[in-house]
């Protein structure tokens, strides 16, 4: 990673940040979210009154919209509710916000066996930190994952990569199978 910003160009990078921006104004303590990356140019076929309120960027060759999907199934645990996701054809990615609490990984090595008590341990740890994850794939298995911090709560302070949460890239891109 590096401070030095670096101009985005690329359609599902676009989409990621435009995601995180958009969940970051609802601001923290919020439930996992989860949204449908379509064609931006498919979209406007079908919407085109939208076409009033899309950023330059969303005219790329390329260019995907994110479509928040409300009232999402009861699940036992994120795992859970993306094994119960498939999408149609017309969808050619997704992207999906959550937070979650992280520890040192000296921490997580010293956790109790007890899930309830592990998870009251990570909670009350003196090093712990509030992080927010976007992880969007395409369906041809492309994938960016973006992390915010609360204690770095700005949109310049966004880590970007492609693999900072593996397990859920892989989990998203099943849902696609």
């Amino acid at each position: 990673m590096t401070d030095a910003p670096r101009p985005v160009t690329d359609p599902l990078t676009l989409a990621a940040l435009d995601t995180e921006r958009h969940v970051a104004r609802s601001g923290w303590d919020q439930p996992v979210r989860l949204f449908a990356l379509v064609p931006t140019a498919e979209l406007l076929t079908h919407e085109p009154q939208l076409a009033e309120g899309l950023a330059t960027h969303d005219a790329v060759a390329g260019a995907l919209s994110a479509v928040e999907q409300d009232e999402l199934p009861d699940a036992d645990g994120i795992e859970d509710l993306l094994a119960r996701i498939a999408w149609p054809d017309q969808v050619a990615g997704c992207a999906l916000a959550l937070e979650r609490i992280v520890v040192p990984p000296a921490a997580e090595r010293d956790l109790p066996e007890d899930a309830e008590e592990a998870l009251r341990a990570v909670a009350e740890h003196p090093d712990r930190a509030d992080v927010r994850l976007v992880v969007a794939v395409t369906r041809d298995g492309a994938s960016r994952c973006l992390l915010r911090q609360r204690a770095h709560d700005s949109d310049d302070r966004v880590a970007l990569g492609d693999d900072i949460a593996p397990g859920l890239v892989h989990a998203l891109r099943a849902t696609f199978e």
